[in-house]
């Protein structure tokens, strides 16, 4: 089977409200207010809860790894408290989605959320059993760029890495697709949009209309 497997933060979803909402309560509580506004700083949220504590503590000169460490697993209580009151899907992610199932192939998730948060934000948004296996940060050991979730990810679908193709958003995303020897198609319309042509994947995509198209142009289709 010919598989396709999408990163979820920034690919499929906009999920950067509820992300900053998150860090935004760990600095209220380190006593800076709300550090993160969620119009100027989308991309630095779709790069995950370490890096906007990083990010967050460095504007404010007070970088510290413990505290990082320390307040991680605060971030994600908060956000998992309130998951999906700003994601929304990116406008036609889930009609490519199911346009793809219906020319056969498998799709499912591989993300750097771990597995617990992405599986609670997908049953939420009610599109879990849309995908045929989601595997988060902490599924195995390793994490994207390690090509062992994607690959992990192709094996639950029941598919064969050499006939996949990964859709994602960021350089993690290309360099995973690279490391598995897959195609990858980067999004333009997130926020970090304009840098994805400087990392050279196979294709770009605009518009997730074009999507059913692309991949076939890539991978073929499933008979």
């Amino acid at each position: 089977m010919r598989t396709v497997v999408f990163d979820l933060d920034g690919t499929l979803a906009d999920t950067s409200g509820d992300l900053i909402a998150a860090a935004n309560v760990c600095f209220r509580e380190m006593g800076f207010g709300d550090v993160l506004d969620a119009a100027r700083d989308a991309g630095v949220a779709l790069r995950g809860g370490r890096r906007m504590l990083v990010e967050g503590l460095t504007r404010h000169g007070a970088m510290d790894e413990a505290v990082v460490k320390r307040y991680y697993p605060v971030l994600l209580e908060a956000y998992g408290g309130a998951i999906s009151k700003h994601t929304v899907f990116f406008p036609g992610a889930m009609e490519a989605v199911e346009a793809l199932k219906a020319r056969g192939y498998g799709v499912g998730i591989c993300t750097n959320k771990p597995e617990g948060l992405a599986e609670q934000l997908m049953r939420e948004l009610g599109a879990r059993e849309a995908f045929g296996a989601l595997v988060g940060a902490d599924t195995l050991p390793v994490r994207k760029p390690d090509p062992a979730p994607l690959v992990e990810t192709v094996r639950r679908l029941g598919g064969d890495p050499a006939m996949t193709v990964l859709i994602g958003d960021s350089d993690t995303d290309r360099n995973t697709a690279k490391a598995a020897g897959v195609p990858s198609v980067l999004v333009t319309f997130g926020p970090s949009g304009e840098d994805m042509a400087a990392l050279e994947p196979e294709a770009l995509l605009n518009d997730f209309r074009d999507l059913p198209d692309v991949v076939y142009g890539l991978i073929g289709r499933n008979s």
